[in-house]
């Protein structure tokens, strides 16, 4: 790691912009040097967002039409920041009817359950949580690190395999999600039609179907629950989701002040970053984004610390001076992952760093 003030490691490619090396995955720089993040989020100073937003209207109220009496609309909600402020959104901007549904990780902080159970009763919004079985989801854990090099297949594919599953059930064609993942990550743009299916999910963050995560202790019938409905089901009901950060102009930071003043809604302590909100609900997020530091080089400091860059928050030589103080520091919750997988810290260890590409092999 270098010594100096600037970014952590000398060798790396960094984004001439924001902080994001060169190590994170789908990262391509652009002919000035840029990562597509930071372009996106020149884009969306650009997008004329009162013609996004009366998008949006139409999107609503065709659907609100086609279901007169029942739930107009599906809605993912963890109990994190931006399913909370979706929910506002919905219900009080603009009367939706949504069914409110939850993949349970079971790794739940405190402040994560108040959040998510508070924000439904005061919207008053119908909820239906599906939750894996403890057992199951630590034997998931384990594979996972040795099939994806993550920690958190489960919950990968649970969030997008059970809203659509429910999609189906329910018979609700639309389900609308938050942040755009124009700003998200390098993976799309302000003008990208994101499909949501299996292939989605599997580009995104879940890296292999469920057929990828079977084993000696996994079986297709332990893993049904993370399995997508088919394309044909998908059709018969004609299941499309939405970004609601593509049709309105989204701040975090805005958001999280307006929603602890409206709802109570809380921060806390998050291992792994500055931010009190970041993935508040999640007591693993911590062990996640650590995994991704030993196998990248980085972890969700410099996540967090880019998006305030783009937001005009941080300087880039401020944000540096962040991720060289936070990111890859062990979190405390490592002892409990490690604990329901049987892994040996040195294990874990060498699981990821075998995990590394390109670049990210001269790590030290």
């Amino acid at each position: 790691m270098s010594d100096t003030k600037g970014p952590p490691y000398e060798d790396l490619r960094y984004c001439m912009r924001c902080c994001m090396p060169e190590t994170s995955e789908g990262t391509i720089f652009d002919e000035m040097g840029m990562c597509r993040a930071c372009a996106s989020s020149e884009q969306k100073m650009h997008i004329n967002w009162e013609e996004r937003e009366k998008e949006l209207q139409k999107i609503l109220e065709e659907q609100k039409k086609a279901s007169p009496g029942g739930y107009d609309c599906l809605v993912p909600i963890s109990g994190g920041k931006d399913s909370a402020f979706q929910m506002h959104v919905l219900v009080e901007v603009y009367g939706m009817n949504p069914l409110a549904v939850t993949f349970s990780h079971s790794w739940f902080t405190e402040t994560g359950k108040y959040n998510l159970w508070n924000m439904l009763e005061k919207l008053g919004v119908d909820h239906v949580m599906f939750t894996p079985n403890r057992s199951l989801i630590n034997r998931i854990a384990r594979n996972s690190l040795v099939t994806i090099g993550d920690s958190c297949w489960h919950c990968h594919a649970g969030v997008g395999a059970f809203p659509l599953k429910a999609a189906v059930q329910w018979k609700i064609p639309l389900i609308v999600w938050g942040e755009s993942i124009a700003e998200a990550g390098n993976k799309a743009s302000y003008d990208d039609q994101v499909k949501f299916d299996e292939n989605y999910f599997k580009s995104v963050s879940m890296k292999v179907d469920w057929s990828g995560m079977l084993g000696d202790n996994l079986t297709p019938r332990d893993l049904y629950p993370f399995q997508f409905p088919s394309i044909e089901e998908l059709e018969a009901v004609g299941v499309r989701g939405i970004f609601l950060g593509d049709y309105m102009f989204w701040d975090g930071e805005r958001q999280v002040e307006f929603l602890k003043e409206k709802y109570e809604w809380r921060e806390d302590d998050v291992e792994g970053t500055y931010k009190g909100y970041k993935s508040v609900e999640c007591r693993m997020s911590g062990v996640h984004d650590y995994a991704k530091y030993v196998k990248r080089g980085f972890g969700r400091t410099t996540d967090h610390a880019s998006q305030d860059v783009r937001a005009g928050l941080l300087t880039r030589e401020e944000a540096f001076e962040l991720i060289r103080e936070l990111d890859g520091k062990r979190p405390d919750e490592l002892d409990y992952y490690l604990e329901i997988t049987g892994y040996t810290e040195e294990e874990f260890e060498n699981i990821l760093k075998a995990k590394r590409t390109g670049k990210a092999k001269d790590l030290v």
